[in-house]
């Protein structure tokens, strides 16, 4: 009996230590194939490139990118920490775009209320001064050539060549000869030439030459930072006429946009603390120097404006600021705002690009309801929270880096309620109403041309052209989204053909071209390709998009100056 025992522990004692042996060889195995797999498909996983300025560039191989010609870079794999819609930007490609956040303000929660206002960076036109012609002649040359460029007061500026500056000499050398018989003559002569602001030595060394001066230099009497230059070389000018302006930039207004039922809380001389994202680790102090005393009815706000010390240089025209100021405990709290940089349209949607993370950079498109626009910022109903980081410039960019990782962007809505979406999430339009969609392409070149030319007559004409072809269109068979853009497309239409001026017909254009882009986006064999362009500097400064069938830049928002403001951001067909 005993020895039973014994051969059967033996026996399971055995059978442990065999099971043991087999099974973890098993699971090593595993484990070690699985390794081995891991690298095989990691080291099999083919590298794409990418330019940083265009996104839309990748390529298998390293080399320049064909629009800009830049080198290529890695195109930065996705992490898998990022939800659905989250996508990433390289921080090169960040800073080439420009891309700039902005953080929406918090409240406190103690006894006070906290309001945050957005405004931004403005010249102070109590600082501005006008280098004007004092006779009339053709420029030579100018030396003033560039905005931003410091003038200093005695600096010659430019070269003129004048008739009436010649004859005056003329009169002055003839003048100086009698000068010992007829004093009061040449006194008379000399004068005129201190109206014109010309005198001193160059007039000693006509007099002592005899010759006349044919290209006469003129020097500046102002001082300042060019921020507008109004004539070329070759030029005619006139007496009285600008040459550039200037303004002291040694101080700077930054200004807000204030709400009816705010203005109680605001006063002249009350402190602001004004912080903005280029220097995220100071905040500037300064008092309220004026309070707009005409109430604008159209956005229900009035304008307040704080001057900033600004010897330092750091505030640019056209920065970004955010103000916070705190209020007692008995007013209301203030709205959410953001600047209408920030948000674009698609149909009736109203998108931003939030930063979820501010160490990161990650994007993610978010929908949100905007309420009443007040000069250069929305209101934000729903959609967006205090201390979220949103892009308030270059949205156009990310939403192209959106676009091209197939998440959810302005082109690709990403709307999961509609049966005709193909695999990578565009619509599909059937036969018919892709051939009547694709026959509105021509007559939409058309109207941009007359935008180029800014005749708003053949706008108005080549208006109307669209119109109808759009009409052809049946609104009742295509998807959700693209009956929203063709209806938007029709209503802007018709707000240009009733418009009176060039400037009215292109603000509707903006809204117009944002639709007509997500629409060519679900085309088909487009024939030819189609080129998404955007300037910045469009749009009152906050952007514009519009479509061309050249890479070329010529851009349908501004007349010669600003022609060739833009860049392709996307590509449309082969």
């Amino acid at each position: 009996m005993n020895k039973s025992i014994l051969y059967i522990i033996i026996a399971g004692a055995v059978g442990l230590g065999l099971g043991y042996l087999l099974f973890t060889n098993s699971d090593n195995q595993e484990s070690i194939s699985a390794e081995v797999g891991h690298e095989h498909i990691a080291s099999d996983a083919a590298e794409l490139y990418t330019c940083s300025m265009h996104p839309q560039i990748i390529r298998e191989e390293p080399g320049d990118c064909p629009i800009c010609g830049m080198d290529l870079v890695k195109k930065e794999t996705e992490s898998s920490g990022l939800k659905a819609n989250q996508f990433t930007m390289t921080k090169n490609a960040i800073a080439l775009a420009g891309v700039q956040t902005l953080i929406i303000g918090s409240k406190t929660t103690t006894g006070t209320n906290t309001t945050n206002l957005s405004g931004r960076i403005a010249i102070n036109e109590n600082a501005t001064a006008t280098q004007p012609a004092h006779f009339n002649g053709r420029i030579e040359s100018l030396a003033i050539r560039s905005l931003g460029q410091e003038v200093s007061k005695g600096q010659r500026i430019a070269t003129i060549y004048s008739p009436e500056l010649v004859a005056a000499q003329q009169e002055l050398i003839t003048a100086a000869k009698m000068k010992a018989t007829q004093p009061k003559l040449y006194n008379a002569v000399r004068s005129k030439f201190n109206n014109l602001k010309i005198h001193g030595q160059l007039l000693d060394q006509i007099e002592q030459s005899g010759e006349v001066v044919t290209r006469f230099p003129i020097y500046s009497h102002v001082s300042g930072v060019v921020t507008e230059i109004a004539v070329n070389e070759g030029d005619h000018i006139m007496d009285g006429k600008a040459i550039f302006k200037v303004s002291n930039l040694a101080t700077i207004w930054a200004e807000f946009d204030v709400y009816e039922r705010q203005i109680d809380q605001f006063k002249e001389g009350m402190l602001l603390s004004i912080e903005t994202n280029a220097y995220p680790n100071r905040s500037f102090e300064g008092e309220i120097s004026f309070i707009d005393p005409i109430f604008n009815t159209q956005t229900r706000t009035v304008t307040i404006r704080v001057i900033l010390n600004n010897k330092e240089g750091l505030f640019k025209p056209g920065m970004f600021v955010s103000a916070r100021v705190d209020s007692s405990p008995g007013t209301s709290n203030s709205e959410l705002s953001i600047p209408a940089s920030a948000v674009m349209w698609t149909g009736e949607r109203s998108l931003v690009y939030v930063k979820p993370n501010p160490k990161e950079t990650v994007f993610e498109m978010r929908e949100v309801r905007l309420g009443q626009k007040a000069g250069g910022n929305y209101t934000i109903v729903s959609g967006l929270s205090v201390g979220e980081e949103i892009v308030v410039n270059g949205t156009f960019t990310v939403d192209a880096a959106a676009q091209l990782g197939g998440k959810k962007s302005m082109m690709n809505s990403g709307i999961e309620d509609e049966q005709l979406k193909s695999k990578d999430n565009k619509v599909v339009f059937s036969e018919a109403n892709e051939a009547s969609l694709n026959s509105t392409i021509s007559g939409y070149l058309k109207l941009t041309e007359a935008f180029v030319e800014s005749n708003p007559k053949r706008v108005s004409e080549y208006a109307t052209d669209l119109k109808s072809s759009f009409n052809k269109v049946n609104l009742e068979t295509l998807p959700n989204s693209a009956k929203m853009q063709v209806t938007k497309i029709t209503k802007m239409l018709n707000a240009i053909i009733n418009a009176k001026t060039i400037a009215s017909q292109r603000e509707n254009f903006v809204i117009l071209n944002e639709n007509m882009a997500a629409i060519v986006n679900n085309l088909n064999n487009l024939k030819p390709a189609l080129y998404l362009q955007r300037c910045p500097m469009a749009n009152n400064s906050e952007g514009a998009v519009w479509l061309s069938t050249s890479e070329k830049i010529i851009n349908p928002y501004y007349t010669d100056t600003m022609r060739n403001c833009g860049s392709v951001i996307l590509k449309f067909g082969t």
